[in-house]
């Protein structure tokens, strides 16, 4: 059951940016941590960034210092700055609701995914 509907993934090079974007449904949305996990093909869906309801963020390793999430709860939506774009970085991206407002971990409310892919 699609909970979001992600948007703004697409071919980009090495170096490059993307932005995604998470719109969301239902009038809680700022109640609710919100991140994004990926999923590259042969891999598990890894964790990439969370941001609580009230702004406090966690960014995976692979991409502290690359990628920036913020979201703008009037219009329920989360978004994902992605900078210095690596082939790494490839992969399906899925937005994702946690269960309270402070962690994403055991989120249960999912996307559809988007595609990122890196390559030159």
């Amino acid at each position: 059951q699609v909970q979001f509907v992600e948007s703004g993934g697409g071919l980009v090079q090495p170096g490059g940016s993307l932005r995604l974007s998470c719109l969301a449904s239902g009038n809680i949305f700022s109640r609710y941590a919100m991140g994004w996990y990926r999923q590259a093909p042969g891999n598990q869906r890894e964790f990439v960034v969370s941001i609580t309801s009230w702004g406090s963020t966690n960014y995976a390793d692979s991409v502290k210092g690359r990628f920036t999430i913020s979201r703008d709860n009037a219009k329920k939506t989360v978004y994902l700055q992605m900078n210095s774009l690596k082939p790494e970085d490839t992969a399906v991206y899925y937005c994702t609701r946690g269960l309270t407002g402070a962690t994403i971990i055991g989120g249960d409310y999912w996307g559809q995914g988007t595609q990122v892919t890196v390559s030159s």
